[in-house]
């Protein structure tokens, strides 16, 4: 009995010690203590608002993703071969189709255009079913009514303009900057030069199409004008005159031959190390 009582002294005495280790490590909060929170400071001006760019939240940033764009053929087409105009030396017989009017002649020039339109498809058949029309009501024996045809002042074609400068009866011919191929027109400023025609280049061919109710027209020509707008016209020829017919420089001038971006970025950097190599040589 004696050895069973003296375990339980020595479990007793070795107690103590646990208990004091406990409360080196850990603080022992009573139960009518509050736990103290801690805060962290911030400024509410700069405050991080974090976006959700998820299906339905915050829009996404844009980006510039042309790089990743898959163009249409033509496009790339028009591109390459503005290039190419860039690049390789063209002859002056087809850079002339780089100089255009200015802007405020443009204008002026378009404007007298747009009174001289030719009829459209449905007015003129309006008015061929109202002269059939009065042809049948007529009485027999009498004769019928004669159709009057509108004076039609500007023509488009060209084989038509060919032939109108050919026989010195255009006024004014009007030339596109962008037909393709150029061949087409290429012969055009050489002839009205030589015939004596006022001839003028101007953007594009889709506006001169515009003008003929057609998608695009390489050429038009000018017969005549009313007696109101012949002051105008003897502006525009003689504006005309001045800068196309008359005017021999730009058209002895050759085009393009001009180097890319980087091209001309190595050529600065190579001149640039010679002439440093040249200032060291003459210290010497």
């Amino acid at each position: 009995m004696s050895q069973k009582q003296t375990k339980p002294a020595a479990a007793t005495k070795a107690a103590p010690a646990k208990t004091a280790v406990a409360t080196k490590s850990k603080k022992v909060v009573k139960k009518g203590e509050k736990k103290i929170k801690t805060r962290t400071l911030f400024n509410a001006l700069y405050t991080k608002n974090v976006k959700n760019f998820g299906t339905g939240f915050g829009v996404q940033p844009k980006r510039d993703l042309t790089h990743f764009t898959h163009w249409p053929r033509y496009i790339k087409l028009q591109r390459q071969r503005r290039v190419l105009l860039k690049r390789l030396k063209v002859p002056p017989t087809i850079n002339q189709f780089t100089r255009v009017f200015d802007k405020n002649t443009a204008v002026h020039l378009f404007k007298l255009l747009d009174k001289y339109r030719p009829e459209e498809a449905s007015v003129k058949k309006a008015r061929l079913l109202k002269i059939a029309e009065a042809r049948a009501a007529a009485p027999k024996g009498t004769p019928a009514p004669k159709a009057e045809k509108p004076v039609q002042h500007l023509r488009h074609g060209i084989d038509a303009v060919t032939k109108l400068i050919e026989k010195k009866k255009a006024k004014l011919v009007i030339i596109a900057h962008d037909v393709d191929p150029v061949e087409l027109v290429l012969y055009l400023p050489t002839l009205c030069r030589r015939m004596d025609v006022p001839y003028c280049i101007v953007k594009s061919k889709s506006r001169l199409g515009q003008l003929v109710h057609m998608r695009n027209a390489a050429c038009l020509a000018l017969t005549g004008v009313n007696a109101a707008d012949q002051n105008e016209l003897s502006l525009l020829v003689e504006s005309a005159k001045q800068m196309f017919n008359n005017n021999t420089e730009h058209r002895k001038t050759w085009g393009g031959n001009t180097l890319s971006g980087p091209a001309r970025a190595i050529l600065a950097k190579r001149q640039k190390a010679e002439a440093k190599e040249t200032l060291a040589k003459s210290k010497i």
